[in-house]
């Protein structure tokens, strides 16, 4: 049994260098030159003139819309007529006896000047009649309705997987051409 007399000591010993622990992590954070905190307009790029959270961009053509996108987070840059997008959604309606095309992607840029939008990262496309397409950049080109990549590609289709490196896809007819590499494969059942 420890005697009475050594834990007070003991005791005092321990707050000691308690005390003496936490003012050495105070001070050594407070030194190490981290200064304040930035504002969020110190942050940004000196390009970016709005961020916006949870955008809705709307293409309409002849009164009816033809796509919408919706981003989490959108930085627009007034003098490129540039917004770059996060977490992107995209929906194209119907045309004709053509299903909706909802394409989906981790990044993008939106240009309005020549109204393109480079996909990037993650990117699915999936029709309404279940076709799929998945690769890291797409690009749609909005004058003429089309989608293309140069990148690897998978596209999948009831019983029907397919790769190939590169893809042109129209959105009105949703026809798809697929460029080199191509390796195709029917699952039977």
């Amino acid at each position: 049994m420890i005697s009475s007399r050594y834990i007070k000591p003991l005791l005092a010993l321990l707050v000691i260098a308690v005390i003496v622990g936490i003012s050495a992590v105070v001070f050594r954070n407070s030194s190490t030159g981290s200064g304040p905190v930035t504002s969020a307009n110190q942050q940004l790029p000196h390009n970016i003139d709005v961020v916006l959270k949870k955008a809705h961009f709307s293409e309409i053509k002849d009164g009816l819309v033809e796509w919408e996108l919706v981003a989490e987070r959108v930085d627009y840059d007034k003098s490129g007529n540039t917004a770059y997008l996060s977490d992107i959604r995209m929906v194209f309606q119907k045309t004709g006896s053509h299903g909706q095309i909802t394409v989906t992607a981790d990044k993008g840029e939106y240009s309005s000047t020549d109204k393109t939008v480079h996909l990037n990262g993650h990117v699915n496309v999936v029709t309404e009649d279940g076709a799929s397409f998945k690769t890291n950049t797409l690009l749609y080109t909005g004058v003429t309705a089309h989608f293309t990549t140069s990148d690897p590609i998978t596209f999948r289709q009831q019983r029907l997987h397919l790769t190939a490196v590169g893809m042109d896809l129209g959105v009105d007819d949703q026809r798809a051409r697929f460029f080199s590499s191509i390796n195709a494969l029917v699952v039977m059942k």
